[in-house]
């Protein structure tokens, strides 16, 4: 196993990926006693090297919301019964009083920070929510780079010519990947007002018919909170919720992860005939990337403390004191 192991580390990753399958399955189904596990044996060759970068916003309120949409609400969860001796009713659960933090969220709707936009929140025949198959959990990532367009043209849509430009550098564009369109408009986050304003950068809807319709991928995702700026239309998102694909909007750090040859790891909460998901989108790349962070550098048992205690702001978050 030690010489195997060494040739895989020497090959590129998505390689030794390809060889740690295909060994897999020559194993067959005899393996179940745990003598030949290719995926658990991808983790420790390729995946616990790899770099890993957040592409998710962290949630607060203050921070960009849709036209027309009330902000959340966060403080700390108050007893809904008296327990004698422990805590009265409406009584908020402490630090100081019990020993423990329970946080209350007001959401006035399902579509805040970074999100995952399943069919039903155009289409009433949609999946929602909890219809989304596991299977979109890990994926091909393709970053497709308009930024320097929106420097230029804050108003920039990415087209099919921007698509085809990366295929020419890169490759097709693989089918079940998921395309991030790169604007760097998440550096606007801090600034909720300009950020949800027109002009905003987005994609035709050229551009989203190619990728669907021509190279079948799962889906595409943007940093504004819309698919592009032709509200209230709508014209690509109507087209492609219609259609039954999802989307991912206000994803963050896509400047932190190269154009191809990484994957996608997507989670998000499932709530029940939920029509928009608070989502968690992480970019895996090869260990040889620049940015981001390892399994053995952040292995997350134990997590790291912080310094000073925590305490709830005037908007009700739990942050770290500075006093």
């Amino acid at each position: 196993m030690r010489k195997r192991a060494v040739v895989y580390r020497v090959l590129p990753w998505m390689v030794a990926c390809a060889l740690l399958m295909a060994e897999g399955g020559r194993a067959g189904a005899e393996d179940q006693g745990g003598k030949g596990m290719p995926l658990w044996d991808l983790y420790n060759l390729v995946l616990r090297h790899a770099k890993y970068i957040d592409l998710t916003h962290a949630m607060a309120p203050g921070g960009p919301i849709g036209e027309g949409f009330a902000d959340f609400k966060v403080a700390p969860a108050r007893a809904g019964v008296s327990i004698p001796g422990v805590i009265d009713t409406g009584e908020p659960f402490t630090y100081d009083k019990l020993g423990v933090a329970i946080t209350a969220y007001e959401l006035p709707m399902d579509h805040i920070g970074t999100q995952f936009g399943p069919p039903a929140h155009e289409n009433d025949h949609g999946a929602t929510m909890s219809d989304i198959p596991p299977t979109v959990a890990l994926r091909p990532l393709v970053v497709i780079n308009v930024a320097a367009k929106v420097a230029v043209d804050p108003g920039y849509q990415t087209t099919v010519a921007d698509i085809k430009d990366w295929e020419h550098r890169h490759g097709q564009v693989p089918a079940g990947s998921v395309v991030m369109i790169r604007s760097d408009w998440s550096q606007k986050w801090n600034d909720p007002k300009r950020f949800t304003a027109q002009p905003f950068p987005g994609v035709t809807l050229a551009a989203l018919k190619y990728l669907h319709l021509d190279r079948h991928v799962l889906m595409h995702g943007h940093e504004p909170l819309d698919t592009d700026n032709t509200a209230p239309e709508f014209v690509g998102e109507k087209w492609l919720l219609k259609h039954n694909f999802a989307q991912a909007e206000g994803v963050a750090n896509l400047d932190r992860v190269p154009e191809s040859g990484a994957l996608i790891a997507i989670g998000f909460a499932k709530f029940q005939g939920g029509t928009g998901g608070f989502a968690r989108y992480i970019a895996i790349a090869p260990e040889s990337w620049r940015f981001g962070t390892t399994i053995d550098e952040q292995s997350g048992a134990p997590l790291p403390m912080h310094v000073r205690p925590l305490r709830r702001g005037a908007d009700g978050v739990l942050r770290e004191t500075h006093e």
